[in-house]
Order: structure tokens, then sequence, then C-alpha cells
């Protein structure tokens, strides 16, 4: 038996979000004494071999549905149906982004098997049980359960493995075996797919970058996040915002950090003009470090941040810029 792990690819790298699946998986598959496989949809040249191999992945499967098909959550989670059953897999897992959470809930109706989403720890207790913990209520909570299912199907909360500051763990230099797959689909499986992505001004994803720089009411308008978005690309990171901001239609609401937006779990978050409501903690609880900027002493998030500055984002951030410019061009 082995343990199958969705591995979500953007331009041949590996997702962090899928990194830590993968160290979930193995820690899930270790417990048992089974093997860790990777599924993903592509070519088998179009994912780090070697990231792989140090994940502790011996067999990968690329999974090829054809050169005209997008992003179909009903085609991956039919092809994943069959590979699990081919491979005499015991558990899927995929991360807790979008597509993992949409695919692995297509393979739970699929299969007639639940799905435990947010997943922070597993461990086999007997054939077809697992023992669990998962995040509850936006990450407030951790519910201890146990899942009785022939196939169980868990996702990975963002934060629940830390990912090594070196890549993965694991035995670094042994590649896997690449077997290719090719599922038969029905034409009702293809009706949902997506054949085009808006690009981002940055190639920087909110929900990996290793910095984020936050804008909420404080920044006071539209025009304000300009200094934001010139500190983020200064610091190679994604700008996030509140709810308030995207409900003021100040932004898009895919930049929105929060339990109905996005959950960063970067290295910095550097949080400006924003009180911290509870919804948002929600979704920047898995920073490592939380720099807050505010003028008011009393907000909610400045007794949750590591470091907070009290004063005048308009003023701090003009020259927070100009020290890192002088930094990178002294004299």
């Amino acid at each position: 038996m082995t343990v199958l792990c969705l591995v979500e690819v953007v331009d041949g790298a590996i997702r962090d979000a899928s990194k830590r699946a993968l160290a979930f998986a193995r820690a899930l598959a270790e417990s048992a004494g089974e093997d860790v496989t990777a599924a993903w949809f592509g070519s088998a040249g179009s994912v780090g071999l070697a990231e792989l191999g140090a994940a502790g992945v011996r067999v990968g499967h690329a999974i090829l549905l054809g050169d005209d098909v997008g992003y179909a959550p009903v085609a991956w989670a039919r092809a994943l149906a069959d590979l699990a059953d081919e491979e005499s897999v015991s558990a899927v897992i995929a991360a807790a982004t979008d597509r993992g959470n949409e695919v692995l809930a297509h393979l739970a109706a699929i299969t007639d098997v639940p799905m435990a989403a947010n997943c922070v720890s597993a461990t086999w207790s007997g054939v077809g049980q697992v023992d669990l913990v998962r995040q509850r209520w936006a990450g407030s909570l951790l519910e201890e359960a146990g899942l009785d299912s022939p196939l169980p199907l868990l996702t990975v909360a963002a934060d629940a493995v830390a990912l090594p500051e070196a890549g993965l763990a694991g035995t670094a230099g042994v590649e896997p075996v690449v077997r290719t797959y090719e599922p038969v689909l029905a034409e009702g499986d293809l009706l949902v797919q997506a054949t085009e992505s808006v690009d981002r001004k940055s190639g920087v994803s909110l929900a990996t970058a290793r910095v984020v720089v936050g804008g909420g009411r404080g920044v006071g308008g539209p025009e304000g996040f300009a200094v934001l978005e010139e500190l983020a690309d200064l610091l190679g990171g994604a700008l996030g915002v509140s709810r308030v901001v995207t409900s003021q239609g100040w932004r898009p609401h895919r930049q929105q950090v929060g339990q109905t937006g996005t959950k960063i779990t970067p290295e910095l978050y550097l949080a400006c003009g924003i009180s911290g409501a509870i919804q948002h903690m929600a979704g920047c609880q898995g920073a490592k470090t939380i720099v807050a900027i505010n003028t008011d002493p009393d907000a909610p998030i400045i007794a949750k941040a590591n470091y907070a500055v009290i004063g005048d984002l308009h003023q701090i951030l003009p020259a927070l810029i100009a020290a890192l410019k002088a930094a990178d061009h002294p004299g």
C-alpha cells in the first residue's frame, strides 16, 4: 500500500503548499511502514524530480489529460480515483489550497468516501482508520478526530508542516521512477475547466509569498496602496489587504487576507493600518513574524504582533523604502 499525494506545479516548480503536503503524506505513510508516491498533472519533465526524491518519493505519476485541457477539477478527481484504484492507494493527500480542496471534494463524491480538510497531523491507528488533528473555525481551534474510511482523503492546512530552509527533508539524490498515466474520461468530466489565468502584476503568489505587505482601512483609500506595492516589490513579496479594503472596492478580493480570503504563511507579515479583527488574524496567524504599523496602540493586532511601530504609515513607509533603496545602492 502507498499514500498518494497530489502535487501542484507552477512553471516547473512544486508549490510550497504541496511540499508541505508531501512531508505530511510521508509522515502518515511512515506511521504504518508504507511508501509515499506523488501524482501531478503534466508531463514527466514538468516537475523537479530531485525535489520529489528529497521528499522520499520513489514513484511518481505524470497524469496526461491532453495539451488543450486546462485545470478541470472533475477530470482531475476522476483520474486520481482511477489511479488510486489501480495502485492500491491507502490514502490521498493534497494541500488545502483552492485546487486541493476542490479536487478532493470531487474525489470524495466520486468514490463515496469522507474527506477531512485542513488537517494538521494524521497517523494510522488501524486498517482504514486514521487519527487526525485538524483546524476548525478558521484555525481558532483544533479538533481531534478519528476517520474510518477505505480511502481517507485529507487536505493539509497551510501552516501545518514547517518548510525546511534547505527544501524538503529526506534522502537527496535519488530521483523517483516516473510512470505516465492517461485516464479514460467521460465527456462530462471536462465540462468545467479553467482555460485562461489572469496574470498577476507580480509573479509572487499571496498564498506562498515569503513576505507579505498588508494594508487596511488606515491606508486611507485606493491611491494609498501605491507605496505598499512599491515596498512589496522591493522586498520580493506580495500585497495583501483586509476585508474592509475589498468591501470598499479599493482592492480586488483575490488580495484579501483572512477567514474569507487567503490564509498566508510568510516569514514576514508587515501589517499597515490594519486593526486586526479576528477574521483577519485567522488568515495571518501562520506568519512567522508579524510587524504592525498603526497609529492606535490599542489596536487588537498590536497584541498579536511580534513587533509594533506606533506611528503614521504614510511617514514610516516612505522612510523605509528610502532606507532599502540606499542599502541596495550605497553612496
